[in-house]
């Protein structure tokens, strides 16, 4: 078995979703007590969110933040019966951009030797900056993928402008002669390809179509959520 990306911090609980709060906030029960968890996740997590539905909690790692809990993960039920985990913490894209190139699981990124996380170009703040000898600088935004409609993984789940203006940058770092990438992690494993969520978001849609002819790399990677941590699961085809 091969080792985790990402562990998770040791003391992780698995309770049931009760109901989201505002954006911020996730109620869920945990020993027969509700308790209140902190999500960073401000999409809708579309599909995720049903009352009884296994919670991976995880503890926080300051003893002194207001809310003992963060929300890892929902559990989703298969067809057939079992669960498995959708991860929902936005924050792991890029811990995992990280962990993904200095285990060499980036094919696109070799002979590259460096990496700078929250880079900057101009007004936008790029989740990642990689450099090397002889090396065009590579940009890379990383996306979290939580959404599966008709097997494919999709992305986004709720409108984002935010989203579309990352992809005008990274096109116009390529017609500047610099390379610009998308990673999208795709923390579920029930996709069978990638594309984006026309459905939801057409001026995203757009602006990904866009991108792709313009040269902008687009890199679906799936990964393996379980209790203990986030493991590499291999690539998705990119349905543009």
């Amino acid at each position: 078995m091969s080792d985790a990306l990402l562990k998770y911090p040791e003391g992780c609980r698995v309770g049931r979703f009760i109901r989201r709060e505002k954006r911020f906030f996730v109620h869920a029960e945990l020993d027969g007590q509700e308790v209140l968890a902190h999500t960073n996740n401000t999409g809708t997590m579309l599909g995720l969110l049903r009352p009884g539905a296994p919670v991976l909690l995880s503890p926080a790692e300051n003893p002194e933040r207001k809310l003992k809990w963060t929300l890892e993960a929902l559990g989703q039920s298969w067809p057939n019966g079992g669960m498995f985990w959708v991860g929902v913490n936005t924050s792991t894209p890029n811990h995992l951009l990280t962990a993904l190139f200095h285990v060499g699981l980036l094919p696109w990124a070799r002979g590259y030797t460096a990496i700078k996380r929250e880079a900057v170009n101009g007004e936008s703040r790029l989740d990642g900056l990689l450099t090397g000898p002889d090396k065009p600088a590579l940009w890379v935004e990383c996306k979290n993928v939580t959404l599966v409609e008709d097997c494919a993984a999709a992305f986004p789940d709720a409108v984002t402008s935010r989203g579309a203006k990352h992809l005008q940058t990274l096109m116009r770092l390529k017609a500047e002669g610099q390379r610009a990438a998308m990673l999208y992690i795709i923390q579920r494993p029930d996709g069978r390809c990638f594309r984006a969520a026309d459905y939801i978001d057409p001026v995203y849609a757009e602006a990904l179509t866009e991108a792709a002819q313009a040269g902008v790399e687009i890199y679906p990677v799936v990964v393996d959520v379980r209790m203990d941590g986030i493991y590499y699961s291999g690539t998705l085809p990119f349905i543009g």
